[in-house]
């Protein structure tokens, strides 16, 4: 796609601080540069998100988020990795190419990632009901 950010990113259109590379798929720091080493992990395919991605990118890039996230774990010092998504504008996205976030972690760093939730006055049967897939 011509005006991806992040397909510019893989073609090397736009500079990237990469830290992996396959056929498949490509992973690069985000420029927010927060946490201790938040990396992005997308397919090289370009497709918008989860709901409209090819099951071969999902399993490619799911393979990448495993490689990438035991590295981390069994070579830099880690002890932990969060892994994000948001897909579609009411989820936040915010780049429209499907990215997965890894949030390196250690014990005790503080962050705080995912968000506080209010409890939902539904009982979880009713709610099963109306999510059940079949």
């Amino acid at each position: 796609m011509d005006d991806c950010i992040f397909c510019k990113i893989i073609k090397g259109e736009l500079p990237s601080y990469k830290i992996y590379e396959d056929k498949f798929t490509y992973a690069f720091l985000d420029i927010s540069n927060d946490g201790n080493g938040h990396i992005l992990v997308v397919p090289k395919h370009h497709c918008e998100n989860i709901l409209d991605a090819r099951e071969e990118d999902l399993e490619n890039v799911i393979k990448t988020i495993q490689k990438i996230s035991k590295h981390l774990t069994q070579n830099c010092g880690f002890d932990g990795v969060n892994i994000l998504n948001a897909s579609g504008k009411s989820a936040e996205q915010s780049v429209f190419h499907l990215h997965f976030h890894i949030l390196p972690r250690k014990d005790k760093d503080g962050l705080k990632v995912f968000p506080s939730l209010t409890k939902n006055p539904k009982s979880l049967k009713d709610i099963q009901k109306s999510l059940k897939v079949d």
